[in-house]
């Protein structure tokens, strides 16, 4: 099968594509046949060695759509043919390829009226989404969120979750983006180059920050007393606030198949559109690498693998 892969660490000049051996699966996982995979900035991250993944040849990549090709034992709820979608187990990557070995337990199928390319692109940013907003949150109706970083793809499904709970939400952007991100149901917009978040936003009863560094640790400033805050771009901890009375948290966004059908609800019913998607070849992998790591996109980059 082809596949980006790497064989040491570095930037995008060490993403190679080639030949690998198909996997198979083992009891209890199927094989995929890879149609669309979306790009994380956890992949160049797994990329640049901040992982410490040690095994080489790596197939870099976390979601995906695509056929079930082959079932292993006891997988008795999945036929080969499916449509399907999902992300990799915790701790793994491989998504980077034409075919793929996973856990059936935590894909999913892909209804039809979801394209692949769609799909790939909702699997991650929706599953964090939601683990962030609805189980780690817990946003309730009536409460403000100050969402960092509204126009990508974990972003951009936050702000169409959190407005069908009921919540106001807020977002940070770059003029570019404004209008993307109202189009999305953003009630108030601040272009973070134009201005300091921290002097205009104030009360809020959370934050979902998806940009890390200095902005996670700001973003605490924007708090009312009791409220909550949740971090992805800043490792495996929270940052520490200076104040006590807020708190930190850290979603934990397990595998499961129970959350990618409410994607697939959420999506089907006309409360999350899919994110705005710009496509890439395997072979075009440093280049989408590139274009991940400036941070300056919107919606989500996909690789078309098939």
């Amino acid at each position: 099968m082809k596949a980006i892969f790497i064989e040491k660490f570095g930037g995008p000049e060490v993403l190679r594509y080639g030949d690998l051996p198909d996997p198979v699966a083992a009891p209890g996982e199927v094989v995929v046949d890879v149609v669309a995979a979306s790009i994380n900035a956890a992949d160049w991250k797994v990329r640049a060695g901040e992982y410490s993944q040690a095994k080489f040849p790596l197939i870099l990549g976390r979601d995906f759509s695509g056929l079930v090709a082959a079932a292993g034992a006891g997988v008795d709820d999945l036929k080969i043919g499916d449509a399907v979608f999902g992300v990799v187990d915790a701790g793994r990557e491989g998504a980077y390829a034409e075919k793929l070995a996973i856990k059936a337990a935590i894909i999913a199928r892909k209804p039809d009226t979801l394209p692949h390319v769609e799909a790939a692109a909702l699997a991650l940013t929706g599953l964090t989404a939601i683990r962030t907003i609805e189980d780690t949150l817990k946003l309730r109706r009536g409460e403000t969120i100050l969402i960092q970083g509204g126009a990508g793809g974990v972003g951009g499904f936050a702000i169409q979750l959190a407005k069908h709970i009921g919540a106001r939400v807020i977002t940070t952007t770059s003029v570019a983006n404004l209008s993307y991100v109202l189009g999305l149901g953003a009630d108030e917009v601040i272009d973070y180059n134009a201005q300091d978040f921290t002097r205009v936003v104030s009360g809020c009863d959370a934050v979902f920050d998806t940009v890390g560094g200095d902005v996670a640790q700001k973003s605490f400033a924007v708090l009312k007393p009791g409220g909550r805050a949740a971090f992805i771009a800043s490792g495996a901890q929270a940052p520490k606030p200076e104040r006590s009375d807020v708190t930190a948290l850290r979603p934990a966004v397990g595998r499961a198949r129970a959350p990618l059908e409410r994607i697939v609800h959420l999506v089907t019913s006309g409360v999350v559109r899919p994110p705005e998607i710009k496509l890439y070849r395997l072979s075009g992998a440093a280049e989408a690498h590139r274009v991940s790591e400036g941070r300056h996109f919107r919606g989500k980059l996909v690789f078309k693998v098939r």
